[in-house]
């Protein structure tokens, strides 16, 4: 049982951490002591910034016994997604600037190789420690930088087919690496805590002898309920024939589980494992999500991500009631659907809330689907579900649905399967950023055969296109749209399907014309006001779709304007360049009109607010004119040297 936390109690263990090596110098009683210290300055510095709290909280006492046993960061120490990293980051030299994490110009919310030494490799997807991590071990086998290497991974990252593999490549190359399945969802008998301490002392009388030789003792030596909890947890492991976790199978040593809340138990388990492990090990650690911090030990998501809060209270310090978000209204319009549709159904890869999943959810849960970190699998269960005639929704992030792209191509789209994809988080996300970024999307779907793709202009567009997914069976179709809150329209009673590949103009002009592609339209218009007051009479179109987009429209634009921009949250290569590449092969660039392309930057972008992030990626109104302005500088260059030529 942790203690009651004191959030206002001095830290003077803590604040004598400059690095690692300073646990390595602490006896047992300090760092359980130091373990209480950190978890409260844990939940000081979210409270300020918000942010991954639940998951933190989970691995505070596995973060002090890794850096007290391991040495860091010549062993090498890898976050599995990286979201439970900040004690870690706390413990590593970067607790001073913790109040700027997720901050423009501040610390990740991730691991990051260019932050900090004790990163040796970033991630923010899931299920890619194991794989890098045996790359750190036969690295170092081939004669590379010496040092352990220690892969920390959750239970849900459990769900991807990538862990796997990298745990049948490490079993079969028997490299000596250590695994710790944080554990915070495993629900285990109450003896399984004895057989835990009895385990720990088990490891703390023997720690230079083999480790499996060590076990089978162990277990022999159990008491009769302690060797039922034993087998119940490994059970739970989805153990296979002969009493052998599929863990065994894969040539790991499976050792626990242990309490990963008790240093007791996680100290003397690590140094034993040092000292005697000779090939890959898997230390079952059971956790728990939010641990030792009552609201969020009692939120339904253990305070997964938070915003500002209070830290007596955890109450969170909500923004102002504004419109409703584009991925609740997303939800509610997909669940509307469904009541017209029996066919319609909703898929997930552990991200229901993140997608508006929810939402369809609870008024049609046996339609709705949530495969856990499973991308691949998400994108080809829908397309099994689409060959059998039902009409699936596959919710997925855009950053997520790169993990997938193969089956979208191979599963999908070769097939011509009408597999509707809801694409959300297209464009910059804010404080997640690059690695959340919704950025390639529109490129890699717009240039696949068959594939139709739509971008949400505002909420209203996006149910109108929810509508025109369900009612198109010609092929795979996909609707993008960003995080967070909606321009505030008003909104359909009912989406109506859209003619597919039609455009709209929304307002007219005659000088500049500016076809947007998604929410940047707000941008558009802003920008046109500003172009008018100059003088520049000017169109704004919203393209809606990137994929077949409205030939006649672009034909119409480029003919009657003196400059045409294309603008898109996405990266090059994508909307702007199928219209260039289409006005070259009609012969419409032929200097009559100025056709200009903007796209996010050939760079990532780290994070800050969207506002900030659009602003440094030139995408927002101001740069929307000077683009059109310097358009119109270099239509008037080129007509005067066409002058001085046609004197000579």
């Amino acid at each position: 049982m942790l203690p009651v936390l004191d959030l206002d109690a001095p830290t003077p263990l803590l604040d004598a951490v400059r690095e690692p090596a300073d646990l390595r110098r602490m006896r047992d009683g300090d760092l359980r002591r130091l373990a209480h210290e950190l978890r409260r300055d844990t939940i000081r510095s979210v409270a300020r910034t918000g942010g991954h709290l639940g998951s933190s909280l989970g691995v505070v006492e596995l973060t002090v016994a890794i850096h007290a046993v391991f040495d860091t960061p010549r062993d090498r120490l890898i976050w599995d997604v990286g979201h439970q990293c900040y004690p870690h980051k706390i413990l590593t030299g970067r607790r001073a600037r913790m109040h700027t994490i997720r901050q423009e110009g501040g610390l990740s919310g991730f691991t990051r190789r260019a932050e900090s030494g004790h990163d040796p490799f970033g991630a923010a997807h899931s299920s890619t420690a194991m794989s890098a991590g045996l790359g750190f071990a036969v690295a170092r086998d081939l004669g590379g930088d010496p040092g352990e290497v220690v892969c920390v991974v959750g239970d849900g990252a459990m769900s991807a087919g990538m862990a796997y593999e990298a745990m049948n490549n490490a079993g079969a190359l028997g490299k000596r690496m250590f695994v710790i399945l944080n554990d915070n969802d495993m629900s285990i008998a109450p003896p399984v805590g004895a057989l835990s301490r009895y385990l720990a002392a088990v490891c703390a009388a023997a720690p230079a002898r083999d480790m499996r030789a060590v076990l089978r003792e162990a277990a022999a030596l159990l008491p009769g309920p302690l060797r039922d909890g034993a087998a119940r947890a490994r059970a739970l492991l989805k153990g296979l024939a002969g009493g052998r976790t599929l863990f065994d199978h894969l040539g790991f040593t499976y050792v626990g589980p242990v309490d990963g809340h008790d240093l007791r138990q996680l100290l003397p388990v690590l140094r034993a494992l040092k000292a005697g492990a000779d090939g890959p090990v898997l230390l079952h650690a059971l956790t728990r999500k939010g641990a030792g911090y009552a609201p969020a030990e009692r939120a339904a998501d253990k305070y997964h991500g938070v915003g500002r809060f209070d830290v007596v209270t955890g109450e969170q310090k909500k923004a102002a009631a504004g419109p409703p978000s584009y991925t609740k209204v997303f939800g509610r319009a997909l669940a509307d659907e469904a009541e017209r549709d029996r066919r319609v159904v909703a898929i997930t890869a552990a991200m229901p809330s993140g997608t508006g999943v929810d939402l369809f959810a609870r008024r049609h849960p046996e339609r709705s689907f949530d495969v856990g970190i499973a991308e691949q699998h998400a994108v080809t269960f829908a397309a099994g579900l689409a060959a059998a005639g039902m009409r699936p929704f596959c919710a997925i992030y855009s950053t997520f649905l790169q993990r997938a792209y193969d089956q979208v191509v191979h599963d999908v789209a070769l097939q011509g399967l009408p597999v509707r994809f809801a694409i959300d988080r297209a464009g910059l996300v804010g404080a997640d950023g690059p690695t959340h970024a919704g950025a390639f999307d529109i490129g890699y779907l717009a240039n696949l055969p068959g594939f139709t793709v739509m971008a949400a202009s505002d909420e209203a567009e996006l149910v109108h296109m929810v509508a025109t997914a369900v009612a198109h069976d010609a092929g795979p179709i996909a609707l993008r749209y960003p995080r967070g809150e909606g321009v505030g329209v008003a909104l359909p009673e009912r989406g109506r399907p859209l003619p597919i590949g039609r455009g709209r103009v929304v307002r007219e002009g005659r000088t500049v014309a500016l076809l947007s592609l998604g929410a940047r339209l707000g941008e558009c218009l802003k920008a046109a006001l500003e172009l008018e007051s100059r003088g520049l009479s000017t169109t704004v179109a919203d393209a809606r779709f990137a994929k077949p987009f409205d030939a006649d429209l672009v034909r119409q634009l480029a003919s009657q304007h003196e400059v045409l921009v294309t603008v898109e949250e996405g990266a090059s290569g994508g909307f702007g360049a199928l219209v260039l590449a289409f006005l070259a092969e009609h012969g419409l660039l032929d200097g009559r009109v100025q056709v200009r392309a903007m796209t996010l930057p050939d760079r990532f972008i780290q994070q800050a607010g969207p506002a900030a992030m659009y602003d440094e990626a030139g995408l927002n109104a101001p740069h929307i004119v000077d683009k059109v302005l310097a358009a119109l500088d270099g239509a008037a260059a080129a007509g005067e040297a066409a002058r001085l030529v046609s004197l000579r």
